[in-house]
């Protein structure tokens, strides 16, 4: 496939084109009080605590995913929360959930997901609410966090001439019941998965990055794209850097939700220590690309280049640049 069809594919992706909507709903909530540093456009929202910033952050599991695997939707709706807390470079603390359940065999299952995986993260849910007898299956999760004031890691903040790096577990497999799953959790103890997940609290205390995000459901150059688009920038990104399991088409992998990992943005002179970390801390990493002026995410391979996303025409969320 040439690079023109691939990246077609990748702005028509579900995980990429249902973030469309986003914009237009905060655009009802843009008053916030003082204690309100950062909001829309993070992976969790940043709360002024006194010495202290709280994080929170909410997640619903794509419907698609429930009605395949209730019991891996509850799994990845414990997951994907506490990855939005570690993004920020904070500590999960708790969570709490809400269940709409049409049958008792979806909920069971799901609660047995969320189960497994809070036993490997460690990070208790404390109450909810449960909507019984619906027409309808839902998973909704809403997590807090704190982290250290100086430390925390925003989505917004990535400036022109840095560089671009993943860091990712390559060591997993192809979900069973969901091909555009990479599971590199399942498998792992948690006391692995715990020490991946502190690579970018590690990465905020040392004041290595500029912004971060966490690997989701738009995929790793969707994910970049959001970063992008809050940050008000561009970058190119050559594909052939990109890490990617051994046996993979480029396809697949860029429109899978790639299980641990996340992208951060440097400068130059930090570039190599970011990957240290991310190493040492049993991720993959790698340099993919570097921030430009222009609201563009350009993709070379070799001496084609095309344009993935023009953010400043189309959008991936809507929500508007904060600098």
């Amino acid at each position: 496939m040439n690079l023109k069809d691939l990246l077609h594919k990748i702005r028509e992706f579900d995980g990429v084109k249902r973030k469309s909507d986003i914009g237009h709903i905060v655009e009802g909530f843009e008053e916030k009080e003082d204690f309100v540093i950062a909001s829309f456009g993070e992976d969790a929202a940043v709360l002024d605590f006194g010495d202290d910033i709280i994080l929170m952050s909410a997640d619903g599991i794509w419907e698609k995913m429930i009605d395949a695997d209730p019991y891996w939707a509850g799994y990845c709706s414990i997951l994907v929360n506490i990855h939005d807390i570690c993004a920020m470079g904070g500590t999960p603390l708790a969570m709490v959930n809400i269940l709409a359940m049409k049958s008792k065999e979806f909920c069971m299952e799901a609660l047995k997901g969320m189960q497994d995986a809070i036993k490997k993260f460690k990070v208790p849910i404390v109450g909810g609410h449960l909507h019984p007898n619906t027409s309808y299956n839902s998973l909704g999760i809403t997590i807090v966090g704190r982290a250290e004031k100086d430390s925390v890691i925003y989505s917004h903040t990535a400036n022109v001439g840095e560089d671009v790096v993943v860091g990712v577990d390559l060591n997993g497999r192809i979900y069973p019941t969901c091909s555009l799953c990479w599971d590199s959790v399942t498998l792992k103890d948690g006391e692995t998965l715990k020490r991946q997940m502190e690579s970018m609290r590690i990465l905020g205390r040392r004041k290595l990055v500029t912004a971060g995000k966490d690997l989701s459901n738009p995929g790793m150059l969707g994910t970049l794209g959001m970063l992008l688009e809050v940050s008000g920038v561009g970058a190119i990104v050559d594909i052939n850097d990109i890490p990617i399991p051994d046996g993979l088409e480029m396809e697949q992998w860029l429109k899978m939700y790639p299980g641990m990992g996340f992208v951060v943005t440097c400068k130059k002179k930090d570039t190599a220590e970011v990957i240290t970390v991310f190493k040492d801390h049993l991720l993959d990493a790698k340099r993919i690309g570097e921030i430009i002026e222009g609201r563009k995410l350009i993709v070379q391979d070799g001496e084609e280049t095309e344009i993935l996303f023009d953010i400043e025409k189309d959008g991936i969320t809507g929500i508007k640049a904060k600098k």
